[in-house]
């Protein structure tokens, strides 16, 4: 398969034309435009420092249905102890600049380069990229972020400096997600932390058509926040 050489314009290549590791194109530039694009389409920027722009549509594709979410016995536990407060976009770029800085086994640095930061930060700013927080009072401890396309969120990245917080705001998350009719979050990759939640891997033309369905869609406020009344409770 082809790797396309990304022009000038915000274009890109039919993400199924992708090669069989995912890899659809390289250059082009991190524009919150572009960047935006890619996530209608179906394609995601990932690199690492010092190397061009590598843009992705892995087949298959590893997602989470709200409606799978399964939380293990003991977070669900720790989720009742209400250790934790949990807030929506009320420190992206803090969440940013965490996952960002958090080591990682097996990877060496990090793929949010500075102007990866920069770009989600402007497209937080225009209502496209959201973060959910944990805090300890008033240290913030865990916490994740993504894009959302309509009733699909694309999951970024995460971080936690203390037991279970990004668990904790991630099973919240999903919660209140499924409770505004969200439809998919997109976990691109399969981990072993991600399965545990229930993601599962389904082709490359399921997710596309899943977007599809829903890019159009609007879910939550402008600025995302848990309803008044939602309480997570670990189920």
């Amino acid at each position: 398969m082809p790797i396309y050489a990304l022009p000038r314009e915000h274009l890109f290549p039919d993400p199924r034309l992708a090669d069989p590791s995912g890899l659809i194109a390289v250059g082009g530039d991190l524009d919150p435009a572009r960047i935006l694009l890619a996530y209608r389409i179906g394609i995601f920027p990932w690199f690492s420092r010092g190397q061009p722009i590598y843009w992705w549509s892995p087949d298959p594709r590893t997602v989470l249905w709200p409606d799978d979410l399964k939380i293990p016995r003991s977070l669900a536990k720790r989720i009742r102890q209400g250790r934790f407060r949990l807030s929506m976009d009320e420190a992206f770029a803090e969440v940013i600049d965490a996952c960002s800085r958090t080591p990682r086994p097996g990877q060496d640095g990090t793929w949010i380069t500075p102007k990866m930061k920069r770009s989600y930060v402007e497209l937080h700013a225009s209502g496209h990229a959201h973060s959910i927080e944990a805090w300890d009072g008033d240290m913030l401890v865990g916490g994740l972020y993504g894009v959302a396309i309509g009733s699909v969120f694309a999951g970024e990245s995460m971080f936690a400096h203390a037991p279970d917080a990004s668990k904790v705001a991630f099973a919240c998350f999903v919660r209140q997600f499924q409770r505004w009719g969200g439809t998919c979050i997109d976990c691109q990759m399969t981990t072993a932390h991600l399965a545990r939640f229930g993601a599962t891997e389904i082709p490359r033309s399921a997710y596309l058509a899943a977007l599809a369905h829903g890019r159009d869609r609007t879910i939550g406020p402008p600025r995302w926040s848990f309803d008044v009344d939602f309480v997570c409770d670990g189920r």
